[in-house]
Order: C-alpha cells, then sequence, then structure tokens
C-alpha cells in the first residue's frame, strides 16, 4: 500500500517524484525513473535539474545529449547546487562543443557524443570557483588544477597548492593526488617527498591509477619511502591494467628485466606492446630490439621492423637509424638505400652520432640519391659552423670527394684540420693529404704524425696505413718493428688486409726475424676470408713445404681459389703442381670374383 501511495503523490508532488525517481535509479531502472525526474526539474528543483543534467551525459533513460546536460546543469548550478556546479566546471575543463557555446564533456562520455572541443578555462574557473568556495571537495580539486595548468595569465600555483590541500583534507583523492604533485614540484626536501608519498598512497588506495603509477616510481627510487622495487611493480601493474602508458612500458621493462618481479619476457613483451600501441616510442622500440636481436623471443625482422617504424615516427633517434639499417640490409622490409639515407637523416637531426656516420657513408658510397646527398651536405655544412666535429668531418668528406657541392681540396684540408682536434677519422684523412700534397703543401712527418694519432685512437684503418708508411718509409721514417706491431693490432680486429700483411712479413725479406709456420698461419686466416693473394701465398706455402708441410691436393684448392678471384700469379703455381690424381675404377663383380 505504502509503495502504491508513494507513486500516486508523485504525481502531484515534485519532491515525491524526485524520491522515488531516485529509489528506481538506484535499483537501475531509469527508463522508469527518468520521466520523474524530468517533471520535477521542470518544477524547479535543483537536485532534479542536476540529476537530469547526470542522465543527459550518462545516457540514463534517455539518449545522450550534451546540449540537453549542460542546459539542466546550469539551472542547478545556478540555483546553488553544489555538485552541478564542480560537473558543469568539469564539462566546460574537458570540451565538447555545444549548441550554447559550452565547450562540454562527460566524466565518461556516452556513445554518440560529439568530439572534444577547446576548453574553456574562464568559464570553467567561474563554477569551479562557486563549487570550491561553497566547499565541494571536488570543486577545490578541479579549481586547483585549473590554476596550476590553465592559461599562463591566470596561473597561482600557491594558491593552487592550498586548494588541492584543502580538497585532500576533506578526503578528495584528486585533491590527494594534487596536493602530492605540487610538493613534488621543483626540488622538494625529505619531509616533501614522505608527505607526498603518503597523499599518493591514499590516493592510490581509492583506485586512482595516476597516483598507482606515480606511488610505483617512489618505491622503484626510494622517494620519501623505502626502496622496494617489489612494491614498486605492484603499484605499475595496478596501473597499468587501468590503462596508464607509462606504467605498462615500467612493467613490461621490468618483467624483461626481472627486476622486483620475476622474468617473463613474453608477458614483458606483451605489456611493452601496449605501451608502444598507445604511443609510447621508447616501448615500441624496445619491442623492435626484442625481434630484431632474438634471444628468448624468436627473431622476426619484419615484426621488427614494424615496431621501428611506429618508434621513429614519434621521434625516437634510435629506432630510426635502426628503421635505416633495415632498409639498408633489406632485412625484414624492401632493400632500399635511398629510404635508409632518409631515417639515418632523421636520426642524425635528432642528433644520434651513429646516424650521422651511417649518413656520411651511404653519402660517400653514392648509394642515396643526388637530392639527398645535397641536403646531407648543407646539413653537414651547417653542423660544422655550429662547432660540430663529426659534421666538420662530413663535410671535408663531401668537399673532397664533391658529394652535393663541387669538389674543393683546399677547403677539404681546412675542415679535416679542424676536425682533427677530437675526430680520428680526419685525423687519418688529414694525414693522407698532408702526405699526398692534397689541398695543403705537401709533409711526410707531419701527416704520419696525424695518421699515428688515429691509429693510437683505435682506428684500425689508419693502423694499417701507418704500419705500410713504416714498412716503406715514405712517412720519412722506416721501421719494420714497429710496422709489424701495428699490423698485429689491425688484425686483431679483422682486418684481413693486417692478416695478409704480417704473413708477408714473418715470410722473410723484412728487418723482422722470420717464421715461415707462422706466416702460415697468417695467409691461412686471411685465406679463409677471401684474401685472393692470401689464398696464393697459402696454396704456394702447401705446394713448396715452406712452412715444413707440403700438400699438393690442398695447395690446388687454395691456388685454384686465388686464380678465381683473379690472381694470374697463381696460375703458374698452378701448373707446376703435379697433375690430380685419378679416383680407381672400380672393379666390376666378375673381376672381384
Amino acid at each position: 500500500m505504502a509503495g502504491f501511495l508513494t507513486r500516486l503523490q508523485s504525481l502531484w508532488s515534485p519532491r515525491a517524484g524526485l524520491r522515488l525517481a531516485l529509489e528506481w535509479g538506484e535499483g537501475g531502472r531509469w527508463d522508469r525513473a527518468f520521466p520523474l525526474l524530468a517533471r520535477a526539474a521542470a518544477a524547479g528543483l535543483a537536485e532534479a535539474q542536476y540529476r537530469v543534467g547526470r542522465c543527459y551525459l550518462e545516457a540514463s533513460g534517455v539518449p545522450a545529449s550534451v546540449t540537453e546536460a549542460a542546459r539542466w546543469l546550469r539551472a542547478a548550478a545556478e540555483q546553488g547546487f553544489v555538485e552541478a556546479q564542480a560537473l558543469l566546471a568539469t564539462i566546460y575543463l574537458r570540451g565538447l562543443g555545444a549548441d550554447d557555446g559550452i565547450a562540454a564533456a562527460t566524466l565518461t562520455r556516452p556513445r554518440g557524443a560529439a568530439q572534444a572541443g577547446a576548453p574553456d578555462f574562464a568559464a570553467a574557473r567561474l563554477w569551479a570557483e562557486r563549487a570550491a568556495e561553497a566547499g565541494s571537495a571536488d570543486g577545490q580539486a578541479l579549481l586547483a588544477y585549473i590554476l596550476t595548468s590553465g592559461p599562463e595569465a591566470g596561473r597561482d600555483l600557491a594558491a593552487a597548492k592550498e586548494w588541492y590541500r584543502r580538497a585532500a583534507e576533506a578526503g578528495s583523492p584528486q585533491g590527494r593526488l594534487g596536493l602530492a604533485l605540487a610538493l613534488l614540484r621543483g626540488t622538494p626536501d625529505a619531509a616533501a617527498f614522505r608527505e607526498a608519498a603518503a597523499q599518493l598512497a591514499a590516493a592510490a588506495a581509492a583506485g586512482l591509477a595516476s597516483a598507482q603509477y606515480l606511488l610505483g616510481e617512489m618505491h622503484d627510487r626510494g622517494d620519501g619511502v623505502a626502496r622496494d622495487p617489489a612494491k614498486a611493480i605492484g603499484f605499475y601493474r595496478a596501473a597499468a591494467e587501468k590503462g596508464v602508458r607509462p606504467a605498462q612500458a615500467r612493467l613490461g621493462l621490468a618483467l624483461l628485466e626481472g627486476r622486483g618481479v620475476a622474468k617473463n619476457v613474453q608477458e614483458g613483451e606483451s605489456w611493452l606492446r601496449r605501451a608502444a600501441l598507445a604511443g609510447d616510442a621508447e616501448a615500441a622500440a624496445v619491442v623492435g630490439d626484442l625481434y630484431a636481436r632474438g634471444g628468448e623471443l624468436p627473431p622476426n625482422y619484419a615484426e621488427a621492423a614494424l615496431w621501428f617504424r611506429r618508434a621513429a615516427e614519434a621521434g625516437h633517434r634510435t629506432a630510426a637509424r635502426a628503421l635505416g639499417l633495415m632498409h639498408l640490409t633489406g632485412a625484414g622490409t624492401a632493400r632500399d638505400p635511398q629510404e635508409a639515407a632518409r631515417w639515418f637523416r632523421v636520426s642524425a637531426e635528432a642528433g644520434d652520432a651513429q646516424a650521422k656516420a651511417e649518413l656520411a657513408t651511404l653519402v660517400r658510397q653514392g648509394t642515396a640519391g643526388p637530392e639527398e646527398r645535397t641536403r646531407t651536405r648543407e646539413w653537414f655544412e651547417e653542423a660544422a659552423l655550429a662547432g660540430d666535429l663529426v659534421a666538420a668531418f662530413n663535410f671535408g668528406v663531401c668537399l673532397a670527394e664533391g658529394v652535393g657541392v663541387e669538389r674543393d681540396d683546399r677547403q677539404a684540408a681546412q675542415w679535416m684540420r679542424r676536425a682533427a682536434d677530437g675526430i680520428a677519422n680526419a685525423q687519418y684523412w688529414y694525414g693522407r693529404m698532408l702526405i699526398e700534397g692534397r689541398g695543403v703543401a705537401p709533409n711526410p712527418t707531419e701527416g704520419t704524425a696525424w695518421i699515428t694519432r688515429a691509429a693510437e685512437a683505435g682506428m684500425v684503418e689508419a693502423q694499417v696505413a701507418l704500419a705500410e708508411l713504416l714498412v716503406s718509409g715514405a712517412g720519412g721514417q722506416q721501421d719494420h718493428p714497429a710496422a709489424l706491431g701495428w699490423f698485429r693490432r689491425a688484425a686483431e680486429h679483422g682486418h684481413v688486409g693486417a692478416m695478409f700483411a704480417i704473413g708477408a712479413m714473418l715470410g722473410g725479406g723484412h728487418d723482422v726475424p722470420s717464421d715461415r709456420a707462422e706466416a702460415a698461419l697468417w695467409f691461412r686466416r686471411a685465406a679463409e676470408r677471401g684474401h685472393g693473394h692470401a689464398q696464393m701465398m697459402l696454396g704456394r706455402y702447401l705446394a713448396r713445404g715452406l712452412a715444413g708441410r707440403q700438400d699438393p691436393k690442398e695447395a690446388r684448392q687454395w691456388l685454384e681459389r686465388a686464380v678465381a678471384q683473379g690472381i694470374t700469379e697463381a696460375a703458374g703455381d698452378l701448373a707446376h703442381l703435379p697433375p690430380p690424381a685419378e679416383a680407381p675404377a672400380p672393379r666390376n663383380a666378375k673381376q672381384s670374383a
């Protein structure tokens, strides 16, 4: 009977209708609740107007309509209904366009709602101030946000911090989060870190994903709390599951490394992939690297190229260089040197020194197209004029070889000299130019000194060049033992020509003790790496037993390889070998019987 009387009373009493509508709404019956709310709102009840506005925002019992939501919320707000004032401020701040000029948005955007427009900070601040001054914790947190992140002219960080504190004291999770961020701004002391951690802990416990992520960072670093990687991972995971992109990336990396959590490469890749798809360039680059290098995940170059491209397009310079290398080699994508040059340029202009070197190599080789050659030369010139020594060297190479500009040896030598103060490659080039008298007056002694500096810095090509100068004496000094030492250093880094040279020096005829057994070993190392003259010398040693062991059969194999590479001298050695033994004819069954 009471239920019937309540429904009957609601027909002529707006307040009774509002009470009944709220009961139905709590039970999820918004289709029945909304007509009663609309009737009470039309009668001027502020709470009913607020509820109608929420229904239009959340499509509860009525199709979504931002315009209608804004109209009813404004009506309630103008009557001083605090919740309506705070929500209206949020609508202005978030920005979905409406007919009356409101930049409206919903707390949970309904299906079919308009796309976000520009925030109206002035209107948002007006309504947030009214709600805040009336004691609304949400309004206080919202006003503090506007004072912190709104237009520069209206910012007031001190006032914002105070409003955040008031909201936090009233129990607002957003207020606690905002206060924590205010405390961490600038250079916080230990007390500020501790208070911020306490505020974040309360906000995280209320389920705020951003607070969970930040609290994870604080446990990761030990700021305001004891450092605890395992706790950090727990907070990262909670935030990651709510879609916080940085938390997904941190969780993914931790799982890859087994830091604070059991190592799990597959799960780590999954979280990194989510972060990458949400726009995290670093996560995309890490996923690309995972597939490029293989290991616990099987290598997949096509997949790697896809993720490197995503990261590179988002401005990740290392990923741009990696993508360039993939286009250069054709790994996982079509081989395209010009596309490689384009990505090397993107990476180089972002400050990647290795990309600069890769780009310079492509340009010098003539692999890049004419337009790219010119653009690259201009880029090197601009960076060189700004004092970049790597660019100065590369600009010098462009001038020396006529890349994107008319060849000019004199200017090339000047730029090489400038770059030689810090770049080993430039020291080597400038040394060669001095020895050859190219663009400068010939000075073999000074040239050798510059090549020596490059060799001592570890440049393998310079080590070989210096050794050759010491063998011939073309640099002003002949020193075969020193030359052998430099050849050995270059050979340790895999220089095949140096391996052959060691064999030649140890084979006799040079001012070092001969050792044909060791010479044969070095000839073999170079021969196995495809050095034609080393193949010929190894064939001679084996044919004549010069290192003690004679093996005409193996000698023939190496000499034939040398001849195939165009080493005509090897043909004479091959001719002096006995003909290969013919295999005996198989006996038939009758003979064997």
